[in-house]
């Protein structure tokens, strides 16, 4: 005999009635175990009773309405497709006036950048007056910024020697801001150790 119960998928095998090699000894239990048996009664109940419920059919509808609450994610290929067909006009008429527009607006285009690539130089002044402004602006911007945060002698110091020497004088300050922090924690422990 067996000294263990049966286990639900066991219970489960012997309900389905189906054959196999492994059944015996499993039905052997059964017959010899009260609490296995009346599980197996319990179970075949159960199953005997959902094969008597009614079998209901959803409502026509029921996937259109759960598939409109799904997020499908469209790609953006065919987001930019959509997008174009619902800019073109239906009828042929509007679509040969938009056909020759975009064409005008192409070329257009096209011409305007090749004669700005044959005017190189001058590109290259715009250009070139555009970032000495933006160097500039920013360069006073920075100055201002410096001068409001560490003061006006912060922007000698620099002038005097140079971004190594702020370097090394941030340093120092960040330095001795750390051995202060460190002093103050030590004290705080020690009054606290002596409380």
């Amino acid at each position: 005999m067996n000294h263990r119960h049966l286990l639900p998928n066991e219970i489960d095998l012997l309900v389905d009635g189906e054959g196999g090699f492994g059944l015996a000894p499993l039905r052997a239990h059964v017959r010899e175990c009260a609490t296995c048996r009346a599980e197996l009664e319990e179970a075949r109940q159960i199953a005997d009773a959902l094969e008597e419920l009614p079998h209901f059919a959803p409502s026509l509808g029921l996937a259109e309405r759960v598939m409109a609450e799904v997020p499908v994610f469209v790609p953006w290929h065919v987001a930019a497709r959509d997008a174009v067909v619902r800019w073109v006009p239906q009828s042929r008429p509007l679509r040969a006036a938009a056909l020759v527009m975009g064409t005008a607006v192409a070329s257009i285009l096209t011409i305007a950048t090749l004669w700005l690539v044959t005017q190189a130089d001058l590109v290259a002044l715009v250009a070139g007056l555009a970032g000495d402004q933006i160097r500039a602006v920013a360069g006073d911007a920075v100055r201002g910024l410096a001068a409001a945060l560490f003061g006006d002698q912060f922007l000698v110091l620099v002038q005097q020697t140079g971004f190594i020497g702020a370097g090394l004088a941030a340093l120092g300050f960040l330095t001795a801001a750390a051995f202060a922090v460190l002093g103050l924690r030590a004290l705080a422990s020690s009054s606290r150790s002596r409380a």
